[in-house]
């Protein structure tokens, strides 16, 4: 790695992504099928409609928050490909935090390269700005979060995730284990938060989350812990009550409690959607729609209960897991854990070769077999509605495989060291 450093990295990663977009905007032109997500067509409509005035929810299928149009607004008088410059930026912001995050934690340089490499150099992230997915400007907020909760800077922290949560719902996955990570142990009243080197050995005290951790009442309730909910619940409301003064209930339905109650009944990548296409026409009641979150429930308190101390690997298993049980899976969802990947690779004991290279393969392979049903069912019309079924159950199985395995190779690291009591505090209590 001597002959890479992070400027060189960087600006090689964003002359890719400015070659990616302008080939983009030829194959448009010129091919059949468009390089451009979908989605960014949506945005660009939604975004000439805040600039004219209009609300974006005349656009149908925009279900976002209005935030993501009006950042978007210049491409309909700057260029239209405004949006996919910003999200490249993003991308690349992406990448400078996975560094500030690592050597916050003392991860050695090479390593911490290796890290930054593989969110920049991954085919998949690096497609998904460039085509203007949105996915990178939220991956960047929640990265800039890990950071502000490392510095100990919890009311930044608390506006920017209060923030993420209004602009994509999933986010709010990560509030259980933020509160236990704002331990009293860890935070104090007028002292930074003591992070664990990388290279330290952990106590075998504090490998495990015990029930003593979590439920001491007496504990639960700290400053830290409500002025982060305050100010986080603050901001979210703040900015879901003016565009619902805005946009009425038409916002509220298609940025919030549609992804709470969605079914689609189109192919995707969920076990779910060959029921929900066999039953859409009956009209799913909404305790039924809800009643699939349990499984996802179930997984997500059993992670965080488990990890949470370790919260950026908390975060990542945690993602993996919502994404694999979710109604509705599409291939951008997996940018919501692959942008926590690097900050985990450190503390893996699994090696390259050959675990590393099959867990990839699996992964990979498992969703090719999809892709093939998938395009026999779209482009040639075939009825293959049980194979593709049956292939997003084997994909299912390859993302537990794979989260298990690194689970069961991840070394837990809580992020943050106990602060030591004063005596003068020991003897008031």
């Amino acid at each position: 790695m001597g002959v890479f450093n992070l400027r060189s990295v960087i600006i090689f990663s964003a002359l890719l992504r400015v070659l990616l977009i302008v080939y983009g905007e030829w194959q448009d032109t010129h091919m059949e099928v468009r390089y451009t997500d979908v989605d960014y067509l949506v945005f660009s409509d939604a975004a000439a409609l805040v600039a004219s005035g209009k609300s974006p929810y005349k656009r149908s299928t925009y279900r976002y928050s209005p935030l993501i149009a009006f950042i978007l607004a210049p491409s309909s008088f700057i260029h239209p490909s405004w949006g996919k410059f910003l999200f490249s930026a993003s991308d690349l912001l992406v990448g400078y935090f996975i560094r500030i995050i690592l050597n916050l934690r003392g991860v050695p340089e090479n390593l911490s390269m290796y890290s930054v490499i593989v969110w920049l150099f991954n085919p998949f992230t690096f497609t998904i700005g460039t085509r203007g997915n949105c996915e990178p400007v939220i991956c960047a907020i929640i990265l800039w979060i890990i950071i502000c909760l490392m510095r100990g800077n919890l009311f930044q922290g608390a506006v920017w995730y209060g923030l993420v949560v209004h602009m994509r719902i999933y986010p709010i996955i990560y509030a259980l284990p933020i509160i236990l990570t704002l331990d009293p142990n860890h935070f104090q009243s007028g002292k930074n938060p003591s992070i664990t080197n990388w290279n330290s050995k952990q106590p075998k005290s504090n490998r495990t989350l015990g029930p003593t951790n979590i439920l001491d009442l007496n504990q639960i309730f700290t400053r830290s812990r409500i002025l982060f909910g305050l100010i986080s619940a603050t901001v979210f409301f703040f900015f879901t009550g003016i565009f619902f003064y805005l946009y009425e209930w038409e916002f509220l339905h298609e940025a919030l409690l549609y992804h709470l109650t969605r079914t689609d009944p189109r192919h995707n990548f969920s076990i779910y959607f060959y029921h929900i296409y066999l039953n859409y026409e009956r009209q799913f009641a909404v305790l039924e729609k809800l009643i699939s979150f349990l499984p996802q429930l179930m997984v997500q308190i059993i992670l965080v209960f488990r990890f949470a101390q370790d919260f950026p690997f908390c975060f990542f298993v945690q993602t993996v897991a919502f994404v694999a049980f979710n109604k509705v899976i599409t291939a951008q969802y997996f940018v919501w854990f692959f942008c926590l990947l690097p900050l985990v690779l450190p503390w893996t004991k699994m090696k390259l070769k050959w675990e590393g290279v099959f867990c990839i393969l699996l992964w990979i392979g498992a969703q090719t077999h999809w892709l093939f049903w998938g395009y026999m069912l779209e482009f040639k019309g075939k009825q293959v509605f049980l194979q593709l079924w049956a292939a997003s159950l084997l994909f299912f199985a390859a993302n537990m495989y794979v989260m298990i395995t690194i689970i069961l190779r991840h070394t837990y690291s809580p992020v943050f060291k106990r602060l030591l009591t004063s005596p003068s505090r020991k003897k008031t209590k």
